[in-house]
């Protein structure tokens, strides 16, 4: 998560800024969009390992020797048993989901970048280096 931190005296004593209410709300919207986009970057890789699991599971399905053999699906909490050509539609269809949630992702992630680069832009060009809003290293 990034640090927003202002400190009041440096900046009253380095060159006498004032924090403005709107600045506080430009701080506190950055804040918000950081959040934001921790989030959508965690939902990210969920969705990317999910498309993973379902490549694999697609590439065993091409093992199987049995084809007439029923082959379980999780359908909510519970396996559903199908035919091998229903579980490769089935699979199709998820793939096809999961694929579509993370091209959605990626664009909210770049509309929140874009938010946040905009915003950081104008907090330095007002407070500097009094303002840190640059992401800590993990």
């Amino acid at each position: 998560m990034a640090a927003v931190a202002v400190s009041k005296d440096s900046l009253e004593s380095d060159s006498d800024i004032h924090i403005t209410l709107e600045d506080q709300q430009k701080i506190n919207r950055f804040a918000r969009q950081n959040a934001k986009w921790e989030e959508l970057r965690d939902d990210l890789k969920n969705k990317k390992g999910d498309l993973q699991n379902l490549e694999d599971a697609s590439d065993d399905l091409l093992l199987v020797e049995d084809e007439s053999a029923p082959i379980p699906f999780v359908v909510g909490e519970v396996f559903v048993h199908f035919n091998m050509e229903e579980a490769k539609e089935k699979l199709e269809e998820a793939k096809s989901k999961v694929k579509n949630d993370i091209e959605s992702i990626e664009a909210e992630c770049t509309n929140v970048k874009t938010i946040m680069s905009d915003l950081k832009t104008q907090l330095y060009a007002k407070f500097g280096n009094s303002i840190n809003l640059e992401a800590e290293e993990e």
